[in-house]
């Protein structure tokens, strides 16, 4: 009997404490959502526990997630989607019996691939409910970041370009007429027109190799900040993903693919500036439609008024969510305006023109650019696939004198470069997560394609804008093909890692017109590794290390160079110059609402890009290296209420030839920006926002400097209705008589000698302009 019950006994025994066991257990369950609302399925949920395996759930359709039978405990709870920070709720309490819900908020990481686009998509970390379970996988160094449209709404902008004057370090001025590309800097560097820092806009690539006059030559004129959603950017070689000119930095604009309402934009101001914008995006199709159209003009307080007028449109249709869709968008731009260009400071102090004239009263332009472009985007939770692919035409007719009667003092040095192209491209890549060996992975592989078929790429000698002759007429098909792969691995909650490579192949033919000589194709070729280490977070707080190289191209046009103008024989330049670049930074959430960084960097080019005043444009030069620092903050105390403050310094000099060790002429040394901000405080807004433009070396030597540029601006507004809202923006509000830029190279007035002379060239700042405008919704 005793041997015929035991095993019974015994079973009973072990039983009992697993059938008590179900009644204590808990429950987990949650929903996952965007910055916006929106639900996100297919995200990886992880539950891990003292002593147990990690146990995993994937959100359904509805974004909802369950975790059942979970013993009482503390646990941690880890959210994990591409394209998206990791959320990390640490310490998740369940009690016996009883039902946790763990609703979590994913934002997007800072170089997030998104095809449908609201104006809420990106947000500031700091404005997060929790910023510090957002921390993880947010950025992969100091120095990237994205600005969101709430930032764009409250800043005055004098120019269109001044979006990109939002990154921190970044400085956007003019030293022409306004339908010119803007002049920029950042990092020790005067990028000239966008020389070293690549440029997108809704997928579209803006800088142009071999470009008329600058290489890279970047003109965002067409953009519209209203239809800004974020900008996203990046500062130096690290990031596989990017290739030409993203040396010094790179800026994503995303446009929105809908609005929240439909507006009209009514403005006029000051110097002849009046503007009209109308914008909407119905529904259509199951999707949206975004159309947009644009129309100013803009005399300035120049004696020649630059009579800038501009007509600019988009139609964009998209449908779809963050992780699935696609967008069709064309995008039309055509701008004529005549220019005042930098004055030899000579004839200022002289009396024989003022601040704001004109020595050479025909200088001007006209430009046009038109593109179509389609992207395609597909989530399957672990795996995210992308396709982009863009056309589009470009035409620039430059009128410009900058050393008046050096050259030929009978007629004047006016010049007219002529830049016509199409450019075609394609852009596609792959990331899907996994594990190895217990460890999260990412892995991505990307190819990118660009054509540029210049069609013509000239520089005439004209007078009165009537061409006396050539002196450089060809053509250039410029094609270039990258590839790379990137592997980003959780070594622990502590330790992250990427390493990348990047392959880059270019292809020069150039059919010289003007000297056949110079005719001919070049090939060139580029391997760029790169790498970041992670580390953090602790006490909301992550580190980065940053290392990697990169390049910039050079003109195709000195690929194929044997003879220069004089007939002279001449060595071609190098096609592919290296970069390169290491950076040590910090990001820290640990104050509630204020997101800072703090970067320590360096970059070394095997070869720099120099302006060259006596020609109006960027040359090779000796390689170069600079370091530098830089600090950012946002701090939004209060939903209504934002303080942002950035200091960047920075120190440049040639490292070979004759010129080692001395100074890059124009690099910028430091820069500060901040301002406040009021955001809907009992119907109100306003800005004021400061702007430090610090002094630089204008020769190799530092015996000439600028003088620095500090001004103010401001903007009010108050909401008259629910749909109407007036506001007033002032401009260099203390009427600062400083310069937008200044130069140092020779030119000739009548009656000087007849090489010239070096002096101080500045085109002054605009001073001070009132614009107002009502924007009403519908």
């Amino acid at each position: 009997m005793v041997r015929r019950l035991l095993p019974a006994l015994v079973c009973l025994l072990l039983a009992q404490p697993l059938f008590a066991q179900a009644p204590a257990a808990g429950r987990v369950t949650g929903r996952i959502a965007d910055e916006t609302g929106g639900v996100l399925p297919g995200v990886t949920v992880e539950l891990r526990g003292p002593g147990m395996p990690v146990v995993t759930a994937i959100t359904g359709a509805d974004g909802q997630y369950v975790f059942e039978n979970v013993k009482p405990g503390t646990y941690q709870l880890a959210v994990a989607l591409i394209n998206f920070a990791t959320v990390n709720h640490p310490n998740l309490q369940v009690q016996a019996g009883a039902t946790v819900t763990a609703n979590e908020v994913m934002h997007l990481t800072l170089n997030a691939e998104v095809v449908v686009v609201g104006k809420r998509t990106f947000t500031n970390l700091a404005d997060a409910e929790d910023p510090a379970e957002n921390l993880v996988g947010i950025a992969t160094a100091a120095s990237q970041g994205a600005i969101t449209a709430r930032q764009l709404e409250v800043r005055p902008f004098m120019r269109n370009g001044e979006v990109l004057e939002t990154v921190p370090g970044v400085i956007i001025t003019q030293h022409s007429g306004e339908g010119k590309a803007n002049q920029y800097f950042l990092r020790g560097f005067n990028l000239d027109h966008g020389s070293d820092f690549a440029t997108t806009v809704a997928g579209t690539p803006v800088n142009m190799p071999t470009h008329a006059h600058s290489q890279g030559y970047s003109d965002i004129n067409f953009l519209i900040p209203e239809l800004v959603a974020g900008v996203q950017y990046s500062k130096g070689p690290y990031f596989a993903d990017q290739g030409d000119f993203a040396t010094a930095g790179a800026g994503n604009i995303n446009y929105a693919t809908v609005l929240d309402r439909p507006i009209a934009h009514v403005e006029g101001g000051t110097y002849g500036y009046g503007r009209v914008l109308a914008a909407a995006s119905p529904k259509l199709a199951g999707g949206n439609l975004l159309a947009a159209f644009e129309t100013s003009t803009n005399a300035g307080p120049w004696t020649i008024p630059d009579s800038y007028k501009k007509y600019n449109g988009v139609l964009r249709f998209s449908k779809g969510d963050n992780l699935n869709g696609f967008s069709l968008t064309a995008m039309g731009y055509h701008g004529d305006w005549n220019a005042t260009e930098a004055s030899p400071q000579r004839a200022v102090d002289e009396g024989l023109i003022g601040r704001f004239d004109s020595l050479d009263p025909t200088d001007g332009g006209h430009t046009y650019r038109w593109s179509i472009g389609g992207e395609w985007q597909h989530s399957t939770g672990n795996t995210l696939n992308k396709i982009q692919a863009y056309g589009l035409g470009y035409d620039l007719d430059l009128i410009s004198n900058f050393t008046f009667f050096l050259d030929d003092p009978e007629h004047g040095d006016q010049q007219e470069q002529v830049d016509h192209r199409f450019v075609s491209g394609v852009k596609a890549f792959q990331k899907r997560q996994t594990r190895w060996g217990g460890h999260d992975v990412q892995n991505t592989f990307g190819f990118q394609f660009r054509n540029d078929n210049i069609g013509e790429v000239a520089l005439y000698h004209t007078e009165a804008r009537e061409r006396l002759d050539t002196r450089s007429l060809a053509s250039a098909l410029v094609t270039s093909l990258g590839g790379y792969a990137e592997n980003q691995i959780a070594w622990a909650p502590w330790l992250r890692t990427s390493a990348g490579v990047r392959v880059d192949g270019s292809r020069y033919d150039v059919t010289s017109l003007s000297d056949p000589r110079n005719s001919g194709t070049t090939n060139a070729g580029i391997v760029s590794p790169k790498g970041t280490v992670t580390l953090g977070p602790w006490k909301s707080t992550e580190f980065y290390l940053n290392a990697g190289t990169g390049f910039h191209s050079n003109s195709a046009l000195g690929t194929t160079l044997r003879f220069d103008a004089d007939g002279n024989a001449v060595d071609p330049v190098t096609p592919l110059v290296r970069a390169k670049g290491a950076e040590v930074g910090v990001r820290t959430v640990a104050v509630p609402h204020l997101q800072s960084t703090i970067s320590l960097w360096t970059l070394r080019l095997g070869s720099e890009l120099v302006y060259n005043g006596d020609v109006g444009a960027t040359e090779p030069g000796p390689a170069s290296k600079r370091y530098g620092l830089e600090v950012a903050n946002y701090y939004s105390p209060l939903k209504w209420l934002v303080f942002d403050g950035d200091v960047s310094f920075s120190r440049a000099r040639f490292t070979e030839g004759a010129d080692a060790g001395m100074y890059v002429p124009e690099a910028v040394g430091a820069v500060v920006s901040g301002g406040a901000s009021v955001d809907n405080f009992h119907r109100t807004f306003g800005a004021i926002r400061l702007r430090y433009f610090g002094p630089r070396a204008l020769v190799e030597d530092n015996s000439v400097r600028s003088e620095p540029t500090t001004l103010v601006n401001l903007q009010g507004g108050y909401q008259l209705l629910k749909a109407a809202r007036l506001n007033v923006d002032v401009f260099n509000a203390f009427d600062a008589k400083v310069s937008d830029i200044d130069y140092y190279f020779a030119s000739r007035l009548p009656g000087e000698p007849l090489d010239g002379v070096e002096d101080i060239h500045f085109h002054p700042a605009v001073p001070r302009t009132i614009r107002v405008s009502l924007i009403v919704g519908f």
